[in-house]
């Protein structure tokens, strides 16, 4: 499962996406790749999320409801439909240019009592920045939460396939496997 969640990020425009680790009591999500465009456009367009976000993946139906106000204490929210809010996560850090970290459960994720940190590291590279990506989710579930990473490391890797396509072309849907557009992994 996790070699055809792998081979699918891949064609996505996804240099490494994968489950780095995972336990009954939590798992940790890591995407690496190169976005052909300088850290602080990158950042500026992690923060507009509403543009690149999936509608499928939000309360609302609506991606455009979303938001980020980069600042310590800031929120990752959705408005809702009928005048309510909600808040996916809260900002811990906000540095132009090079790095996102928020901190909280995503969609289902609030239900059950997990939560962790979400980190966008932004590095200058030859063609532009190199994201590291990572969301760590710790908690308890009586069935354990090692059967959510799978399903999270899925969603996330189409969310910065969707990021990427975003900064490099201004759309926010990834170009279709049809056409894939997949970078080399980087040696180690």
């Amino acid at each position: 499962m996790k070699l055809v969640l792998a081979i699918l990020l891949c064609v996505a425009g996804i240099a490494r996406a994968e489950i780095a680790d995972s336990g009954a009591n939590g798992f940790t999500i890591k995407i690496s790749t190169s976005i052909h465009a300088p850290p602080a456009e990158v950042y500026d367009r992690i923060v507009r999320v509403g543009d690149w976000w999936d509608s499928q993946h939000t309360y609302s139906g609506a991606a455009r409801n979303l938001s980020i106000d980069a600042r310590a204490a800031g929120c990752f929210c959705e408005k809702l439909s009928d005048g309510g809010t909600l808040q996916h996560m809260q900002v811990l850090v906000a540095r132009p240019g090079k790095m996102l970290r928020m901190y909280g459960g995503l969609g289902p994720l609030q239900g059950i009592a997990v939560t962790g940190p979400m980190t966008f590291d932004l590095k200058p590279e030859q063609s532009g920045t190199r994201l590291e990506f990572s969301y760590s989710v710790v908690g308890y579930s009586p069935q354990g939460i090692a059967s959510w990473a799978a399903p999270v490391n899925q969603m996330l890797g189409m969310q910065i396939a969707r990021l990427k396509n975003y900064v490099e072309t201004g759309n926010g849907t990834p170009q279709s496997a049809a056409h894939p557009k997949a970078e080399q992994p980087r040696p180690r």
